[in-house]
């Protein structure tokens, strides 16, 4: 299969612009920009090496490709959302009101959230709570919470840089905003102790509390990025100041861009994610509408294929990307030859 690695960047970037399909014997997948290259590299594989038409691969982020899945069944319909998150109870919800039964939940491997500022820029040790506090609406000074005062990274603590706080984080469409507000946001919020101050402030409603936290300023310093990493990558380097929030592996395709920070005293890496180390790490997903399992040609070897060891695995062409090969990819892969669709959300 090594024919087509060289190819696989331009691949990756004809697919992610290819319109709908005109004919309805091609594989039609949407979603998660994070997921994006994955599949595209897949995509061109599969094109290659069997007698399918390549599938049609887009973006538009993973909530949008999950709701595009869950219209309903039938060829005007896709048959695969691409995700960077787990599908939520919404999601099933409008899968079940439009008719579609079956959904399979397919994990394709792990990803790590990277903060990555210019690469002359200076060096970041962060942590969650130095997040937190950078871009939190309210933050706990003196006992009490106030509007955010910090204009500067060493106003929350002193060996940071001197300089001014300006995030672009993923917009709320995406699939990463979610890992970033659960494991950046949140987790930070405790570790500071704003979540017990926000607690108190709400009763000890805990479902309020958390909401404060996610809670971000909205004076400019924390910037909503609708697009991909390429338009994150655009703006750090148009603002030198910027720190952006990158997937893994488009971090490590831009080594020459970017200069990663630390997160809890920890460099990201396929390794630290693989041991489980790296604080900031996800799974990655694809969705299968099983309703077309037998009607287009090509989506079950398709899949099949997507997560073979040959694809998927610690020496295929996904992990040589940045993909952080799954150590249960077999069961995942008897899971897809048995069609098994996901039960309820744990």
């Amino acid at each position: 299969m090594k024919k087509y690695l060289g190819s696989c960047a331009v691949a990756a970037i004809l697919l992610a612009t290819a319109g709908v399909a005109t004919a309805r014997d091609q594989i039609q997948i949407a979603g998660s920009s994070t997921v994006l290259p994955y599949a595209s590299i897949v995509a061109e594989a599969f094109g290659e090496n069997t007698d399918f038409p390549t599938p049609v691969v887009e973006s538009g982020g993973s909530g949008a490709g999950r709701k595009k899945l869950c219209e309903g069944v039938g060829e005007n319909t896709i048959d695969i959302a691409n995700s960077s998150s787990r599908i939520s109870k919404a999601d099933i919800e409008l899968c079940a009101k439009n008719g579609v039964a079956e959904i399979q939940e397919v994990r394709i491997g792990y990803d790590g959230i990277v903060f990555a500022s210019d690469i002359n820029g200076p060096e970041y040790a962060f942590t969650q709570a130095d997040w937190h506090a950078a871009l939190a609406a309210k933050v706990v000074k003196d006992g009490k919470l106030v509007d955010n005062p910090n204009k500067a990274w060493n106003e929350i603590r002193a060996d940071l840089p001197a300089q001014p706080i300006l995030a672009f984080i993923p917009g709320t469409k995406h699939g990463t905003r979610e890992v970033f507000d659960e494991k950046v946001i949140i987790d930070g919020c405790k570790e500071d102790g704003t979540y017990d101050a926000h607690l108190a402030a709400n009763n000890g409603d805990k479902a309020a509390a958390t909401k404060a936290c996610m809670a971000l300023r909205t004076d400019g310093v924390s910037i909503d990025i609708d697009g991909d990493y390429t338009e994150t990558l655009a703006r750090v380097a148009a603002n030198k100041n910027g720190i952006g929030v990158f997937g893994l592996s488009f971090y490590q395709n831009n080594t020459d861009k970017l200069r990663v920070g630390t997160m809890a005293g920890i460099m990201p890496s396929v390794e630290t994610i693989a041991k489980g180390e790296y604080p900031v790490s996800r799974p990655l997903y694809f969705y299968v509408k099983n309703a077309h399992l037998d009607v287009v040609p090509g989506l079950q070897d398709y899949i099949e294929f997507f997560v073979s060891d040959d694809m998927a695995g610690p020496n295929g062409p996904l992990a040589a990307y940045g993909l952080v090969s799954d150590p249960e990819l077999a069961k995942t892969q008897a899971a897809v030859k048995a069609r098994t669709p996901m039960g309820p959300l744990n």
